[in-house]
């Protein structure tokens, strides 16, 4: 069965994915898979943005959403006739059977569902099936240029797999979209010495895990530091640089990206 792969260490935020399904369904019908998507208002592959962090230390995660194909799909159990899942793993929408029936469009948690008022149908993602039965591959996977999206059986990846993550788990859809390295939360500062006035560049900054592991790196150029990828929890930081006196601070909680802001380092005996 087909899967798809999202690396979201390669997406570099492009909105490639999202321009090609356009590009392929704005204006055509695929038939028997699906009629023309509105030119607005719908993105059977969009890419969701979300800003981590403060200023100035903010990232912004971008993430590849499309149908997610579920095994276990909640708006065919929500409407059975709407549509089927075929072999391969593809789930599909009649546009014929889902006619009328708006309610599928609140079943799907993924929110992956569009209802189209001027044909009184509700639509989304096919994952091309016109070009997989082709043999080629899904438009938006075709063209992205980093090779953030594949597409495939399901033993070609299943390595990857084994390492990966799907949206959603509580929701008992199983998806078969498979995300690699989504990017968690993290800790940044700067640290920096007040009586010079100028950062500080290879301070050791220590930080403590809930279990008692330790991470440890080294202030940049900027005298900025990251931690990167951790889970939410209470964590404790230390910084030490030579000839100045160390730093502590205890019950970090993190339940969402941090900047700590700067940490001032005195030398023994400054004021």
């Amino acid at each position: 069965m087909k899967v798809f792969i999202v690396d979201m260490e390669r997406c570099n935020g492009c909105y490639g994915c999202q321009i090609a399904c356009k590009d392929e369904h704005v204006g055509n019908a695929w038939p028997p898979y699906a009629l023309p998507q509105p030119n607005t208002g719908q993105f059977w592959m969009r890419v969701k943005e979300k800003d981590h962090g403060q200023v100035p230390k903010v990232t912004v995660e971008y993430t590849p959403w499309p149908c997610m194909h579920c095994d276990k799909p909640a708006c065919l159990e929500a409407v059975p006739e709407a549509g089927y899942k075929r072999e391969d793993g593809l789930v599909i929408l009649d546009p014929e059977k889902v006619k009328g029936k708006k309610e599928i469009v609140e079943a799907c948690p993924y929110q992956a569902i569009f209802w189209n008022e001027e044909l009184a149908i509700a639509q989304k993602c096919t994952g091309c099936a016109h070009l997989v039965d082709a043999g080629k591959l899904p438009h938006c996977v075709d063209l992205c240029a980093t090779g953030g999206l594949r597409f495939g059986e399901e033993e070609e990846f299943a390595q990857e797999i084994a390492r990966a993550e799907t949206m959603l788990p509580a929701s008992g859809c199983r998806p078969r979209v498979y995300y690699l390295n989504l990017p968690k939360l993290f800790l940044a500062g700067e640290v920096w010495d007040p009586q010079a006035n100028e950062i500080i560049e290879g301070a050791t900054v220590s930080l403590t895990f809930p279990g008692g592991e330790t991470l440890t790196t080294e202030t940049d150029d900027f005298g900025d530091f990251w931690f990167r990828k951790l889970e939410a929890g209470m964590y404790f930081l230390s910084i030490e640089a030579e000839g100045y006196a160390p730093v502590e601070k205890t019950g970090i909680r993190l339940n969402e990206s941090l900047n700590l802001g700067d940490f001032p380092l005195k030398k023994p005996g400054a004021l």
